[in-house]
């Protein structure tokens, strides 16, 4: 692939315009921009890949009322599809993150959304995850900065107790993350999953893991 063929990360406006279309359309529990982002995250690292008929229904739940504006959102959508994969074969991975008002009359960043839609890429490939989990302390590791995250963010539910992060300790969470994406792609690229894996997935056996829904980005 020559570099003028390699996928072109959106825009400050490019985002800005596909996180509008996504408020504009966003029910109670629809992803947002940092949503989305972590869920083609999750797919682009896991252990199989997904088409995209697989995770547009995640990300949209309505026709479009305009024929160009939906090929322009879906333009958009596979760009940064295409961007995310790009960014973590290159190293250069980071995620869209929320902001939330703080106390403080401030904002802050929050990985909310990120890790809902995370947690949603995860669903779609549940079964390789959920074997590969309870078979491999070293995945779990790896995931460690981002399970934490999503504990805190109160998107995974947990029958333990954990203490609540301090500010710098999620800072720290937040800034581990692409280190944390880098780990799992390449343990999943060392460690395939089997075919009994895929075929438990189609099949359905395993039960989607017990989660919140939240997430939102706000300027």
């Amino acid at each position: 692939m020559s570099e003028s063929d390699w996928p072109s990360s959106l825009t400050d406006s490019e985002l800005e315009e596909l996180d509008q279309y996504l408020r504009a359309h966003a029910g109670e529990d629809h992803l947002l921009l940092d949503g989305v982002h972590g869920l083609l995250t999750s797919l682009a690292v896991g252990p199989a890949p997904a088409a995209p008929d697989e995770w547009l229904p995640e990300v949209l739940y309505e026709p479009f009322v305009d024929i160009e504006e939906g090929e322009r959102i879906l333009t958009l959508l596979a760009r940064l599809n295409d961007s995310v994969s790009l960014e973590i074969e290159t190293g250069a991975y980071e995620p869209i993150l929320g902001e939330i008002d703080t106390d403080e009359g401030g904002t802050a960043f929050t990985s909310r959304g990120w890790c809902e839609g995370f947690s949603r890429g995860i669903d779609l490939r549940a079964a390789a995850w959920e074997s590969r989990l309870g078979q491999d302390s070293d995945l779990m590791q790896y995931l460690g900065p981002i399970i934490a995250l999503s504990i805190e963010d109160e998107v995974f539910d947990s029958d333990a107790e954990f203490a609540a992060l301090t500010d710098d300790e999620y800072d720290e969470c937040l800034a581990r993350i692409p280190e944390s994406i880098d780990a799992v792609a390449q343990y999943w690229r060392e460690n395939p999953a089997s075919e009994d894996d895929h075929v438990r997935q189609r099949e359905g056996e395993l039960p989607r893991p017990p989660r919140r829904r939240g997430g939102r980005w706000v300027h």
